[in-house]
């Protein structure tokens, strides 16, 4: 959120009268409902959702490592729908930090926040600990350079554990260039990598997120279930994988960290 940290708000929502806006110059950045940690407002937190639902038997703790924090809505989330489940927090801006949680319900206790940058926390993480890694990282209104990379996606790799998923937040516009290359990326280090995204991202009509989720065993994603929830959303969405996703890509080349360097 850069020099957006300092004008940080957190606002009521008009319609929904207990949900709660966390705007930064403005910007919205994310939602949470006081009274319904299960309510997901913004469209790819949904999709996001939909991938932590369908990673483990419904109600199963997990280990998860979240990878940017805003409001705290997906641990919110995860605290209510899989009890128990051991959550680390890294937020870059501590200003972040301060503001919910003075202003929003306390956290559950297994839901812990570090203040720091996301690539140096996977990098001290241990080995094959987390089912999942979830990564919403922004910095200017983009995903900063080194975390984008071969190099960063293998690292995350290294911490999960064999069934686990790497889920990314992206907003892009068209023609995708920078979801296509992310795609490229992370095919590079997992085996299975899927997109899910809004039918009118895909076809060139509007500047949105696209979420990708990534697992180093082939077949681990659970695309069927995955189809399914984005045609029930609210927002229909699509599900790219396999000879879809080929095509999608088709061109585009994964980033490493020289590829990075000023």
């Amino acid at each position: 959120m850069d020099h957006a940290a300092d004008r940080l708000e957190l606002v009521a929502d008009p319609v929904r009268r207990t949900g709660r806006l966390l705007l930064a110059a403005g910007v919205e950045q994310s939602y949470v409902d006081v009274a319904d940690p299960r309510y997901l407002h913004f469209e790819y937190v949904r999709r996001m959702a939909a991938v932590a639902d369908a990673a483990a038997p419904r109600g199963a703790a997990l280990s998860v490592l979240h990878l940017g924090g805003g409001a705290l809505t997906l641990p919110r989330y995860l605290a209510a729908t899989r009890p128990g489940s051991r959550q680390l927090v890294i937020e870059r801006e501590p200003a972040v930090v301060e503001l919910v949680t003075r202003k929003l319900p306390p956290l559950p206790p297994d839901v812990r926040i570090q203040v720091g940058d996301a690539r140096d926390a996977v990098a001290d993480a241990p080995a094959a600990t987390y089912d999942l890694v979830l990564a919403d990282i922004y910095r200017a209104a983009r995903m900063p350079r080194h975390v984008r990379t071969v190099e960063f996606a293998a690292e995350v790799a290294a911490t999960l554990r064999p069934d686990g998923i790497y889920l990314v937040n992206l907003t892009d516009l068209p023609p995708l260039v920078a979801t296509r290359v992310q795609v490229a990326t992370l095919r590079e280090v997992f085996a299975d990598v899927c997109l899910l995204a809004d039918r009118r991202m895909l076809r060139g009509r509007r500047y949105g997120n696209l979420v990708l989720a990534a697992a180093p065993t082939p077949g681990r994603l659970p695309v069927a279930r995955l189809v399914t929830a984005a045609v029930r959303d609210p927002l229909p969405g699509v599900v790219l994988h396999g000879t879809a996703l080929d095509t999608f890509v088709a061109g585009a080349l994964p980033t490493t960290d020289a590829d990075t360097r000023d």
